[in-house]
C-alpha cells in the first residue's frame, strides 16, 4: 500500500481523490498526535484561492476540534504566513490546504509542527497510522474543541518581512501572484517597502490560480515588464509567486528570467561578505545548474546537492548546519528570514540587496551562465517502471553516451503523476536528443507492459 503523505503533504484532486471525509480523519488523527494530550492548545491552518478550499477546511477544522483541540482559521495566506505565526504564537501545529503549483481541481494538506518545521516522516507516519482507529477521543460538553476565526495574526508575517528593513524606494515592480495566497499580501509589503507596485493577477480566483500565470508561466510577467520598460521605465523588475507563495521566480530590467539558481546566488553572496553563510556552502538540488554551480565557485561557495523537494533541502541544511538552500523552481529557504520556502521574503531580501548595493538585479546574477537543461515529462501513474531491468539499462546507456560531459536525471516526481527526464549539457542538440529518446523509451516500455 503506498503512502498517503508525499514530499509535500497528502494532495489529490479535491472531492474525488483528497475528499472532506479524509480531511476529517487527518485532522482528527494530526491533532491527536500534535501538541500535548488534552491541551487545548490551537492548529492553525490557512489555505489558498482554491474553490474547494473552504469545503477542506471546515473538514479538517471539525476533526481537529472533534477531538478537543482548538483550531483557528487564518483565511487566505501564503504557506510560509502559517508557519510564522504557528511559531510566533505557540501553536500546537500548522496546517496548510493547498496544492501549490498544481492544477486548479487538486488540492493538498500539510502541516508544520511547532517549531514551524514540516512534520518528519515518522510523524506523517504515526497521523496515517491514526486514521481509522476507534481509540481517539470523542470529548462532549465543553471539551469539544473550539473553532474561531483570527483576528489580525497576519501581523506577524508582516512583521517578518519588514524585520530586515529594505528600502525598495526608486524600484518598479510588477507582481504576478497566479490569483493565489499572495494577492493581498505581497503587493502591500512590497509598497509598505517604499516600491511601486503594479499587480498582475493579484485577485482572489480560485477559478484561475496557477492558469497560464506566475511561476508556472512567466510570459505574461515578462510581457508587463517589458511593456514598462518600452515605456521608458527604469528600474522595473517583475516577481512570479506560485498558487501557494512559497516560492517566486523573476524577471530583471533586460526581461530576461532570474531563476532560483540565480536568486540564491546573488543572496548567497551577500550572505557571504556578512559572514552570515554558515558552512560558506547553499544547499540545492541534483536540478542545480552546473552554471550556477560554475559561478559559486569562483566566489569560494560551495554547492551541497540534496533530492528534489523542499524537504529533502530542508533536511540537508539542517542536518548540515547551513543557513541557505532552494530549487531552481525558486523555492528559497534562508534561515535567517524563515523555517521553510518563503516567496513574498525572498522578494523583500533579493530587492533589499539590489537596492543596497545600487546595481541592477540583471548584474547581480549574470554570472550565472546556465548550460542548458532539457526537461521531458512522461505521463504515467506507473512510476515502478523504473525499476524495470530495460529502463535501467536504457537510462545506463544514456548517462554513458554523454561521456563525462553533462548530467543525467531520472526521477518519479512525488506530487504529481510523471516521471521527469533531465539532460543537462553543453550541446543544447545532443541533451535535447537525449532526452527526448529516453522519454520515449521509457513510454514505450509502460505501453508493453500495460498491453500484456
Amino acid at each position: 500500500m503506498s503512502r498517503l503523505f508525499g514530499t509535500d503533504g497528502v494532495r489529490g484532486v479535491a472531492n474525488a481523490d483528497l475528499r472532506p471525509e479524509l480531511a476529517f480523519r487527518i485532522g482528527r488523527a494530526a491533532a491527536s498526535v500534535l501538541g500535548v494530550s488534552g491541551d487545548r492548545t490551537p492548529v492553525v491552518v490557512g489555505r489558498d484561492t482554491r474553490l474547494s478550499g473552504t469545503m477542506l477546511e471546515a473538514a479538517i477544522i471539525a476533526g481537529i476540534t472533534s477531538v478537543g483541540r482548538d483550531a483557528v482559521s487564518l483565511g487566505i495566506v501564503p504557506t510560509p504566513a502559517v508557519a510564522c505565526v504557528t511559531r510566533r504564537i505557540g501553536a500546537a501545529a500548522g496546517v496548510v490546504i493547498s496544492a501549490s503549483h498544481n492544477p486548479i481541481a487538486d488540492n493538498g494538506i500539510k502541516f508544520f509542527g511547532p517549531d514551524g518545521f514540516k512534520l518528519p516522516d515518522e510523524t506523517e507516519d504515526r497521523i496515517e497510522a491514526l486514521l481509522d482507529s476507534q481509540e481517539l477521543a470523542r470529548p462532549t460538553g465543553t471539551a469539544v474543541g473550539v473553532a474561531r476565526v483570527a483576528q489580525n495574526l497576519a501581523r506577524y508575517y508582516y512583521r517578518e518581512l519588514y524585520e530586515s528593513n529594505a528600502d525598495l524606494r526608486g524600484l518598479h515592480v510588477v507582481v504576478d501572484a497566479a490569483f493565489g495566497a499572495a494577492y493581498a499580501i505581497a503587493p502591500y509589503a512590497l509598497r509598505k517597502l517604499g516600491a511601486d507596485v503594479m499587480e498582475l493577477n493579484c485577485e482572489n480566483d480560485g477559478a484561475r490560480i496557477n492558469v497560464d500565470c506566475g511561476a508556472t508561466n512567466l510570459r505574461p510577467l515578462q510581457a508587463a515588464v517589458r511593456a514598462r520598460i518600452d515605456a521608458g521605465e527604469k528600474d522595473v523588475v517583475g516577481i512570479a509567486f506560485d498558487g501557494d507563495a512559497d516560492r517566486a521566480l523573476f524577471i530583471d530590467e533586460t526581461g530576461a528570467i532570474v531563476s532560483g539558481d540565480h536568486v540564491m546566488f546573488a543572496i548567497g553572496r551577500d550572505m557571504k561578505a556578512r559572514g552570515e553563510l554558515r558552512g560558506d556552502a547553499i544547499v540545492g538540488t541534483v536540478m542545480s545548474n552546473v552554471g550556477f554551480e560554475r559561478a559559486l565557485r569562483k566566489h569560494g561557495i560551495g554547492l551541497i546537492r540534496a533530492a528534489v523537494g523542499d524537504r529533502y533541502v530542508l533536511e540537508r541544511m539542517r542536518d548540515g548546519d547551513y543557513t541557505l538552500g532552494g530549487e531552481q523552481s525558486g523555492h528559497i529557504v534562508d534561515f535567517r528570514r524563515n523555517t521553510t520556502g518563503d516567496g513574498p521574503m525572498t522578494a523583500v531580501t533579493l530587492l533589499g540587496i539590489v537596492t543596497a548595493r545600487g546595481e541592477r538585479l540583471h548584474d547581480l546574477v549574470r554570472e550565472v551562465v546556465t548550460v542548458p537543461q532539457v526537461l521531458v515529462n512522461v505521463r504515467t501513474a506507473h512510476k515502478e517502471i523504473l525499476a524495470a531491468p530495460v529502463v535501467r539499462e536504457a537510462i545506463a546507456a544514456a548517462e554513458a553516451s554523454l561521456d563525462g560531459e553533462g548530467r543525467l536525471l531520472v526521477r518519479a516526481s512525488g506530487t504529481e503523476p510523471l516521471i521527469r527526464v533531465m539532460a543537462e549539457g553543453d550541446d543544447r542538440v545532443v541533451v535535447e536528443q537525449l532526452a527526448a529518446r529516453l522519454a520515449a523509451r521509457i513510454e514505450e516500455e509502460i505501453e508493453r507492459q500495460l498491453s500484456t
